[in-house]
């Protein structure tokens, strides 16, 4: 009775939609007074806003040029410009997200437009701090010529709940029968809204009638429908910037965090030789990049019979959606090569689909449209695609395929829909969070929500406000919007909680260590006459927790001081984090936490001071690195960093798992010995006797462990998958990511690893370096590299045999005829450090290193004193 009454309604929904749409077509189109008419002159078929821009232009990353909105506002608003106080790593560029329009009352713009034709209005937003504007006070609607886009839209939690820095939000508006488009910005009361970017484009008619899943005999009218770009991948490719879409400035994201299961299929890319034959089909409809690149499900028929190929979009209930599949066949050229069934939330839309059979031919594109209606009860919030072979029509092979797949929801006065909410294991995290503050005497902090996303490079994602924060701000209740047509990895490393500290401290943020001993505590007075009063000229670095400077204490001792900038996505959690965990770890390769100061609105870290900085530095700066490294120095280097993972991996008492391991945090000391610094994401794993901690995803783009990302499961196998992008690092002097380079050579791992199974690795290596290296070193470490960068954990060394085998390369290197150099264990690798007579000799003297590391015993000891060993290359370091 329940499945044939939600059909009776679902059929009144989809009659009632159908006959609005049509009855909104029909009608003829409203006049308008000489003076609202536009100009025919400001008639425009595309537009790009930089909101809150001053003056004049601004290009982005993509050359595109941005101007500023003034002229578009409409009278009668309240609204102010401003610049974002903090730029997140993740953002790739200025324009249009550091500048924005904030509005304290309802505001319009107007824009000139063809009364009958479709565009594309697509609206950036980057909830950073703007002047005394905190965006998690922010709560609006937007409104276009009356259609409802936005309702109760908070940027901050849905970027929050989405690990995002940013967001997009791209509709496609049906003719609206009039010259002018106007966009309304409401804030609720006592709130404000802001936008940073708004971009208008005309757009070809993309859309026509689409089939109605389950309802074989029904069609939906898309023509006469607004749309909501939900989801835009490029299916078993890469990402598709806007500059190389097909004309229409969209973009198209790997498939990657969308598919569901282990069964993931195999992806293809054609032969240079295939060409993608439009014929008749506009090349518009999607770029050729996509129709070159698929997802498939292997060869082994017994297995393709055993499960779907199934991706899942989480999107707003009660909501109907438009799937576009895109579809290109450029390996069989024959009917009945591959046929298979394609199902929406396990309802049949296409049998028996056949792409040759549609297309008639080898390399020829096409797509299905389907619609589907998504409701509302409890955990039907997910749209899920699953092909399947269509075994029945025997088939030459049993697989199917996907280039690409498209996702809008669809209305005709309202796309609105709800806030994200946070995952269950996101809340599980804050209530994780919660437990360790309550356990601690409280800091005095004011929790101010922000921008969540990345740090370092293109990295990703963001920690979670607390829920109390939350709940107190004003919503109503089932409105706000939903989720972002970004994947949620559009933004790197981490954020933790915005904070600001008021009043005096008691700094009690580590009581526990303080009680141990384990970590002094300065005032803020010597932080500020070490670093002259925070001279800009002691700077020696920035990053996500803020910059970074050179010191001096106690007579004469350098140290390196981390001062928190109270706009950073880095904020309070990191800091206690870098505290709690490096005040009870001494190792020779890990970078020493000497003390902090927490004080008058500061939070500073005060470590060792590394005399020749980052490892990335000497690899790589621009141009011009710091110094030439010799191929066995890089050895070194990496061989020093792999043993301070090590430990962190097997020494401690708990597994901690370091996740952020990337060149930058590889840091050098004045005898040319790598320390592992930055340990404000790492996470300790009491529990790793189930293999893995569940945590929310943190890292750097270019570094990120791909079973990690997909399974939100840490092991200390993500550890050697960053380590594995520094290897070849270290191998080609290149960052991890280059955005500027061709699509197949922006990530460094897909590139290397893609060039060693071809047999051209040797193209890629440092030109410093290249022919300097022995073949048989070379292949060890290329192989131990490959190895770190398998896609499943189980398949990589541990950091133990990886150790080894950067040994063993390097004595491959230094004695290429085979001998072995006889090397004992470096004396105390947990060495103390002395300081002479001062009162930092003093401090370490009461560290009582001993019961820290008692038990732990030296990293790799050899039992057997005859033995030969290749671990000797720290013995007796020499510097250069």
């Amino acid at each position: 009775m329940h499945t044939i009454a939600n059909c009776f309604f679902f059929s009144l929904v989809c009659v009632s939609i159908l006959l609005n749409a049509n009855h909104a077509s029909s009608q003829d189109a409203p006049s308008s007074s000489p003076s609202s008419s536009p100009s025919p002159s400001l008639l425009l078929s595309s537009l790009s806003l930089s909101c809150g821009l001053e003056k004049g232009s601004e290009k982005d990353v993509d050359k595109r040029p941005w101007g500023p909105d003034d002229k578009f506002l409409q009278p009668g608003g309240k609204s102010i410009k401003s610049k974002a106080s903090y730029q997140d790593p993740s953002l790739l560029d200025v324009v249009p997200y550091m500048s924005a329009r904030v509005f304290s009352s309802e505001t319009s713009y107007k824009f000139p437009i063809q009364p009958d034709k479709r565009y594309w209005l697509r609206l950036h937003f980057y909830p950073s701090v703007y002047g005394t504007f905190n965006p998690s006070d922010s709560y609006f609607s937007v409104l276009a010529n009356g259609v409802t886009l936005l309702s109760n839209f908070s940027a901050s939690i849905t970027c929050q709940a989405l690990s995002q820095a940013y967001l997009d939000r791209e509709y496609s508006l049906a003719p609206l029968s009039t010259d002018a488009l106007t966009l309304t910005f409401k804030p609720n009361d006592k709130s404000f809204a802001f936008v940073n970017g708004i971009q208008l484009l005309e757009m070809p008619e993309l859309f026509d009638s689409a089939s109605l899943v389950g309802y074989s005999d029904q069609t939906v009218d898309v023509k006469s429908l607004h749309l909501q770009t939900m989801f835009r991948l490029n299916v078993g490719g890469q990402y598709i910037s806007p500059a190389q879409d097909s004309g229409l400035f969209r973009m198209w994201y790997d498939d990657t965090p969308y598919l569901y299961g282990a069964s993931i299929g195999v992806t293809n890319q054609a032969k240079k030789d295939v060409k993608i034959n439009y014929h008749s089909m506009p090349q518009y409809i999607a770029p050729s990049n996509v129709y070159a690149s698929s997802r498939s499900m292997g060869t082994e028929k017994d297995v393709n019979l055993g499960f779907n190929l199934t991706w899942t979009f989480q999107v707003d209930p009660n909501s109907m959606y438009l799937a576009r599949l895109h579809f290109c066949d450029y390996y069989y050229s024959k009917v009945n090569e591959i046929v298979f069934n394609i199902y929406l939330n396990n309802q049949t839309a296409q049998t028996q689909a056949d792409v040759i059979g549609w297309t008639g031919g080898k390399g020829v594109p096409t797509y299905k449209d389907y619609v589907i209606y998504v409701q509302g009860n409890k955990g039907q919030d997910q749209l899920w695609l699953a092909l399947h072979p269509a075994k029945e029509t025997h088939p030459e092979f049993y697989d199917s395929l996907l280039n690409g797949v498209e996702i809008f929801k669809l209305n005709d006065t309202n796309l609105s829909g709800p806030n994200p909410q946070p995952s269950e294991m996101l809340m599980k995290h804050e209530e994780e969070e919660k437990k360790f503050q309550t356990n601690k005497e409280p800091i005095n902090k004011t929790i101010v929500g922000g921008a969540a996303g990345g740090a370092a490079g293109i990295a990703l994602f963001a920690a979670i406000v607390c829920v109390a924060a939350y709940n107190r701000k004003k919503r109503t209740p089932g409105s706000d919007t939903h989720t972002s047509w970004l994947p949620i990895y559009g933004n790197t490393q981490t954020s933790g909680t915005k904070s600001t500290i008021s009043g005096k401290s008691t700094h009690s943020t580590n009581i526990t260590a303080m009680a141990q001993g384990l970590c002094r505590y300065f005032s803020l007075q010597e932080i500020k006459q070490a670093t002259k009063n925070f001279d800009e000229s002691n700077v020696i670095g920035v990053g996500g927790f803020g910059k970074v400077y050179k010191g001096v204490v106690d007579n004469g001792v350098k140290v390196a001081i981390k001062r928190s900038n109270p706009q950073s996505e880095q904020g309070v959690n990191e800091f206690q984090t870098e505290i709690e965990m490096l005040s009870k770890l001494r190792h020779k390769h890990l970078v020493s936490l000497i003390g902090f100061c927490e004080e008058d609105d500061e939070m500073c870290l005060v470590y060792d001071y590394m005399e020749r900085g980052t490892f990335r530095e000497h690899l790589y700066k621009g141009n011009k690195p710091l110094s030439t490294l010799s191929w066995k120095e890089r050895l070194e280097i990496c061989i020093g960093a792999a043993r301070g993972l090590h430990y962190l991996h097997t020494g401690a008492k708990y597994t901690i798992i370091h996740r952020d391991v990337k060149t930058t945090n590889i840091l050098i000391d004045e005898n040319w010995s790598a320390k592992v610094s930055d340990f404000g994401l790492s996470k300790t794993g009491p529990n790793m006797n189930q293999g893995h901690v569940s945590t929310v995803v943190k890292g750097s783009f270019g570094y990120l462990d791909p079973e990690y990302f997909r399974r939100q499961q840490l092991t200390e196998k993500s550890d050697v998958y960053s380590f594995g992008v520094v290897l070849f690092e270290a191998l080609c002097a290149r960052p991890a990511l280059n955005p500027s380079l061709q699509k197949e050579q922006v990530s460094l791992a897909d590139w290397a690893l893609s060039c060693k199974r071809k047999g051209t690795l040797d193209d890629i290596i440092d030109p410093h370096i290249k022919g300097k290296i022995h073949p048989e070193s070379l292949k060890k470490f290329a192989d131990t590299a490959e190895k770190c960068l398998s896609d499943h954990g189980v398949d990589r060394p541990s950091m133990n045999d990886l150790l080894w085998n950067l040994e063993f390369a390097l004595n491959l290197q230094e004695n290429p005829d085979g001998s072995t150099r006889s090397a004992a264990r470096a004396k105390n690798e947990f060495e103390d450090i002395s300081l002479g007579h001062n009162d930092m000799s003093n401090h370490y003297k009461n560290l009582s290193l001993g019961s820290e590391h008692e038990g732990f015993g030296p990293i790799q000891e050899d039992s057997s004193e005859n033995s030969s060993a290749v671990f000797s290359q720290f013995v007796n370091p020499s510097g250069r």
